[in-house]
């Protein structure tokens, strides 16, 4: 594929959620406290949640008592969020292009989302809305590859292997400083149902073509349902990957 045809598939991909915000409301985890601990500088009072989807962490901000504006780009996940949080402002933005003034955050949190985003534009337009002190933390839930079904699983899954690549090494770049990296392990328990649920919330699979798609949900129901009878549940475990940079 060459950049190109790669750059039409990202921005589809990107465009894609809204199609299965329903699906991404009931399939995608929350994320664990430890994360929010770790990403959110001490102090901080009002946050603004980028590419908040559906409101995952968003209600997870609200729960310890913090102010959230929202800011997600596509139209039916917008619609999703205001369905579940309709007492928080949610608007049409991106990472690049905050409807934001200067200044008026104390952070700013991504979860999944930052892949999405250009970092050479994104970084400043970030520290605009920045108050002095302000910390970016980056979040991304992972299964853990170094669970052996799961690692059977995700090579059996064309997309899920570079989904999240990019989460291991995030880039930010100025005017932040370096970037710090944590992980907190965790695991949730699901169904095949679950399961299935979890793989249409995925771009990749949002954006196949309907033989492909099913071919993809046939392999994962075999596959978590083998698992099932050989050990009586099903838990999906993950790896939340936490980032953070500050301002100089």
């Amino acid at each position: 594929m060459d950049p190109d045809q790669r750059r039409a598939q990202r921005a589809a991909q990107a465009r894609s959620f809204g199609e299965a915000a329903a699906v991404y409301e009931r399939a995608r985890p929350g994320y664990p406290a430890e994360a929010l601990d770790w990403v959110l500088p001490a102090g901080a009072r009002r946050v603004l949640d980028l590419g908040a989807g559906t409101g995952k962490l968003t209600r997870l901000l609200r729960e310890r008592g913090l102010e959230v504006v929202a800011v997600e780009p596509t139209a039916g996940m917008r619609e999703q969020f205001a369905a579940v949080l309709p007492d928080v402002e949610v608007l049409d933005g991106t990472g690049e292009d905050l409807p934001l003034p200067d200044a008026s955050v104390d952070a700013v949190v991504a979860a999944q989302a930052w892949h999405w985003v250009d970092p050479d534009r994104a970084a400043p337009e970030v520290a605009r809305v920045l108050r002095p002190g302000g910390a970016l933390g980056l979040l991304w839930n992972v299964r853990d590859p170094s669970v052996d079904w799961v690692a059977r699983l995700d090579r059996t899954l064309p997309g899920a292997g570079e989904e999240h690549l990019g989460s291991l090494a995030p880039r930010v770049g100025p005017p932040f400083g370096p970037v710090e990296r944590y992980d907190v392990r965790w695991t949730r328990p699901t169904s095949v149902e679950g399961l299935l649920e979890l793989t249409m919330s995925r771009s990749w699979v949002i954006t196949l073509d309907e033989a492909g798609r099913r071919a993809v949900l046939d392999d994962v129901r075999r596959q978590a349902q083998e698992r099932l009878d050989a050990v009586g549940s099903l838990e999906v475990p993950y790896v939340t990957r936490c980032s953070r940079a500050k301002l100089p």
